[in-house]
């Protein structure tokens, strides 16, 4: 366990059809590390995985959007896949949970197909990124600089393109989550 990570606490904000992997991977890092991880649904559901081809497991909840601040998180977390971001990006809620983070300079973390909801939030103008290449055209006509890595850093925004890029994901995270703030993230 890092103890510098000891009391730190992390939301990852996700709704049915997120990739598993890109859910459960960064939140067994987190714990590894000694972070609390809570899963927020924006209703405070039960929701499913995609795992790669088909439905996965069903993970619990822990808390609902509705009942959390960012003020309660040190950083933030969005898995992707392609159904979840698709819903997320489109829920006002989400979409202001996201940018508060961004105006405190806490870190934050998108994989695959996440950028989305940072895309409808605002908040990739500038910013260099990468995601799943789907999505890399979204975000160049946002105005970031798209770029084919297995993890980009802008400033405490952590992004990275697919599962097989989990393990550099994972490190950045903890990485950034330990610097704490960053004066350069901005919303």
């Amino acid at each position: 366990m890092n103890q510098t990570l000891k009391g730190k606490r992390v939301a990852i904000v996700a709704a049915d059809g997120f990739e598993e992997s890109e859910l459960s991977s960064p939140r067994d890092a987190l714990k590894n590390a000694g972070v609390d991880v809570d899963i927020v649904t924006p209703e405070g559901n039960d929701i499913r995985a995609w795992a790669e081809t088909n439905w996965g497991d069903t993970y619990s909840a822990d808390k609902a959007l509705t009942d959390v601040n960012e003020s309660d998180y040190h950083a933030l977390v969005l898995p992707g896949g392609l159904f979840n971001p698709d819903a997320l990006r489109v829920k006002e809620d989400v979409l202001s949970f996201v940018k508060a983070f961004f105006h405190a300079g806490k870190p934050v973390a998108a994989i695959c197909h996440a950028p989305w909801i940072l895309i409808n939030a605002g908040l990739v103008e500038g910013r260099r990124m990468t995601s799943v290449p789907t999505v890399a055209q979204d975000l160049r006509n946002a105005g970031a600089e798209w770029v084919d890595e297995a993890v980009v850093v802008d400033n405490g925004l952590v992004t990275s393109r697919t599962p097989k890029d989990l393990d550099a994901f994972n490190a950045k995270l903890l990485e950034e989550l330990q610097e704490g703030r960053h004066s350069g993230q901005h919303a």
